[in-house]
């Protein structure tokens, strides 16, 4: 009995503790206070200043509910990544007018001795952008954590796509090494470059534009390096658009544009022990 009180005690702080998840995404009056001002079309209910676009009415959660849209999602996802996918299909070897053979053959004529590591370190640079935004900004489209997670989902998607492509096609690189196609390198790149767009595009469109040409940077070094044909690059960058792009589709359908309604409480289960009761509403 003196066990059962404890973890009892136990339970209900634990329950306090994970009370902000709740508090976070329900409805809420206005607070009074100046630092918790309020930008939202309706007076009644408090959406943090923080989740409104600079310069618009809408806040964050309606932007974010847009990504769950499926016409969005094929103009911005699957169009973009099929046009990569498909032109790097087809400008294997020596098809298409300028294709990778052509590449391959130039970059031989004018660059034969060129090799830096810098490509290992280039696609990776934005993520410097991503958390010196958070620690300079109040205005990201998800908090942190939020952020890091979509990261990881968008980045083991790209994993999941990349490499048993690779081990399917089995293309020989320029330089002799095996599974070219896709590259790797590029797709990790082009999958952090949009992610920063995601998350930063209202607060400049440089943003966006330094991410992409970071990642574009990625792909010609990867080319110039002789570690991959066109061929790959293309279809590296279409691989990281989609990945991104279907995370936040998904996570959009699961959130309406919000986070997830959790609670954790303390509850008598049916032999008169205490236990942990788990809610999640979508």
């Amino acid at each position: 009995m003196k066990l059962n009180k404890l973890l009892t005690i136990h339970l209900l702080w634990i329950s306090i503790l994970f009370s902000p998840a709740v508090a976070q995404v329900q409805p809420k009056k206005k607070p009074q206070s100046d630092t918790l001002k309020t930008l939202s079309v309706d007076p009644d209910v408090f959406v943090p200043a923080d989740t409104v676009l600079p310069g618009q009415k809408k806040p964050f959660t309606e932007s974010q509910r847009l990504e769950g849209d499926n016409k969005r999602f094929l103009k911005r996802a699957v169009l973009p990544a099929a046009v990569l996918l498909g032109v790097g299909i087809y400008t294997t070897g020596g098809r298409g007018i300028i294709n990778s053979q052509d590449i391959f053959d130039y970059r031989t004529r004018v660059f034969p001795r060129f090799a830096t590591n810098a490509d290992d370190f280039a696609m990776l640079a934005p993520l410097v952008g991503l958390y010196g935004f958070n620690l300079i900004s109040s205005q990201n489209r998800h908090e942190l954590s939020r952020q890091t997670v979509l990261l990881l989902a968008a980045g083991g998607l790209t994993s999941a796509i990349v490499w048993p492509v690779k081990k399917l096609t089995d293309i020989e690189r320029p330089n002799g090494k095996p599974f070219a196609f896709p590259s790797g390198h590029t797709a990790y790149a082009f999958t952090i470059a949009t992610f920063m767009d995601k998350e930063f595009r209202h607060k400049s469109p440089w943003v966006s534009v330094v991410s992409y040409g970071i990642a574009g940077g990625t792909g010609v070094l990867r080319v110039l390096n002789n570690a991959h044909w066109m061929s790959d690059v293309l279809a590296g960058a279409g691989v990281g658009i989609l990945s991104v792009n279907t995370v936040y589709w998904v996570h959009a359908k699961l959130t309406q544009g919000g986070g997830l309604n959790t609670a954790v409480v303390p509850v008598i289960l049916p032999n008169g022990s205490p236990g942990l009761g788990f809610h999640m509403q979508f």
